[in-house]
């Protein structure tokens, strides 16, 4: 295995930075698919456009768990992006009005499903 690029170590240091040993898992099950897919896909989403400035990580995270929770088909991302979102130091009162307002434009299923998510995170995060 050669070694990894600057945009892979920088892809995952940002998910390290929003779930610590969150890259070994997600880098196993990706490479677990193809070798190439590692630097492929975190290497865009979180070198490419996560770790771009403009914006900081922790608007990013919530606008992420708002997307997350309208899709309505990503629990697990979601639930890690609501994690990560407390890391980057949304409160869980910020994660609640953001799930609130998927209701309003994503629909009350929608919104359903990001109570669950969030519950498991504030669980996980010791807030339950």
């Amino acid at each position: 295995m050669s070694a990894p690029s600057d945009r892979l170590t920088r892809a995952l240091s940002l998910l390290d930075s929003l779930e610590p040993g969150a890259p070994e898992r997600v880098q196993g099950n990706l490479e677990a698919f193809h070798p190439d897919t590692t630097e492929l896909v975190l290497g865009y989403a979180f070198a490419d456009v996560v770790g771009r400035d403009g914006i900081d990580l922790k608007t990013r995270e919530m606008m992420t768990i708002a997307m997350l929770a309208a899709m309505g088909t990503a629990q697990g991302q979601l639930e890690f992006h609501m994690r990560a979102a407390m890391n980057t130091g949304v409160s869980r009162e910020e994660i609640v009005e953001v799930v609130l307002q998927v209701s309003v434009y994503a629909g009350v299923p929608a919104c359903m499903n990001a109570i669950t998510a969030a519950k498991k995170a504030f669980e996980a995060a010791g807030e339950a």
